[in-house]
């Protein structure tokens, strides 16, 4: 393990949060002495003034931009207008102060959702400008998608270290079990877990289960991020995935098994199923910076499980 986070200041936005958790407990492994979490209470990111002063307050050397307004099909579809309003003003406010303070690296996190429709499997970084996303979450797709523009804008004329990661969806222990706001993963473990405990015959699942995704464990996630801010100094965009695909039909069968509930699944195929298929390419985070996802699927969905069994009353 390097030196390199050692001495230097590392904040964290999005720090609080369920990926920032893993990123923060990575930076203490690495011996990281200055990790700055702004917090929502202290400082509100969408606000140029709160930016400003939290950079005065906290002086990083390296910016690790996690926070983000963001949640499933429904919640994007909710609120278009400010997933697409807060994500844009909080990385581009970031960027451009991070700039103006001569910052020694930005790592902005963007989204799979960025990614056109119909984008050919596994998705390229080098296709991410082929069409128009999804429509259920273009608008927070495309305000992560303009922080990868003014990443490379900023490097070409300013010489600005500014990297662009796209992670493809995340699940994992600490994940975000609230209905109104959860994306499939955990949407699925509470309610098969729910059904086991209340004898019902029977779980509802939004679409027609034919779509497909591709999901990375959080702390995976988090490796690659830590990696890529060490090693990664380049202009283009890299994936973060675990390079596997599976239809959503495969995964509530799956997470019904591990959960133990014996009924039925009901599609309703009156709601969307979102974007076709998801899988990365992987290869450039191997190439770039020697990242590859190493926990497997069951392993993660297991320990998911066990962590909303054992902390599902405090949520």
């Amino acid at each position: 393990m390097s030196n390199f986070f050692k001495d230097r200041r590392v904040v964290v936005t999005g720090g609080a949060g369920f990926l920032g958790g893993y990123v923060t407990e990575g930076l203490r492994r690495r011996r990281c002495k200055h990790i700055l979490v702004p917090k929502i209470e202290d400082y509100d990111l969408v606000k140029l003034e709160d930016i400003i002063r939290m950079y005065g307050d906290m002086k990083p050397d390296i910016v690790i931009h996690l926070a983000a307004v963001v949640g499933g099909i429904g919640a994007n579809r909710r609120h278009p207008g400010e997933f697409f309003y807060k994500n844009l003003m909080m990385g581009v406010q970031l960027i451009e102060q991070a700039r103006l303070r001569n910052i020694e690296k930005f790592v902005a996190i963007g989204t799979v959702c960025a990614y056109p429709k119909f984008t050919p499997v596994p998705f390229k970084e080098e296709d991410l400008w082929n069409g128009y996303p999804e429509e259920t979450n273009a608008p927070y797709g495309l305000a992560k998608k303009m922080l990868l523009v003014q990443s490379q804008a900023y490097r070409q004329q300013y010489g600005f270290n500014s990297i662009f990661l796209l992670p493809v969806n995340l699940y994992g222990p600490g994940d975000n079990f609230d209905p109104a706001g959860s994306h499939v993963i955990p949407a699925l473990i509470k309610k098969c877990t729910d059904a086991v405990d209340s004898g019902a015959q029977y779980i509802e699942c939004w679409g027609t289960g034919k779509v497909s995704r591709e999901f990375i464990y959080a702390a995976d996630a988090a490796e690659g991020i830590l990696l890529a801010t060490e090693l990664y100094n380049g202009p283009e965009p890299v994936n973060i995935g675990a390079g596997f695909e599976i239809t959503i039909k495969e995964l509530a069968e799956k997470i019904v098994k591990l959960t133990g509930f014996k009924g039925e699944i009901r599609w309703d195929s009156s709601n969307p199923d979102g974007q076709p298929r998801r899988c990365l390419d992987v290869s450039k985070a191997k190439k770039y910076f020697g990242f590859e996802a190493k926990t497997s699927f069951d392993e993660g969905l297991k320990a998911t499980i066990d962590w909303y069994k054992a902390n599902r009353k405090q949520l």
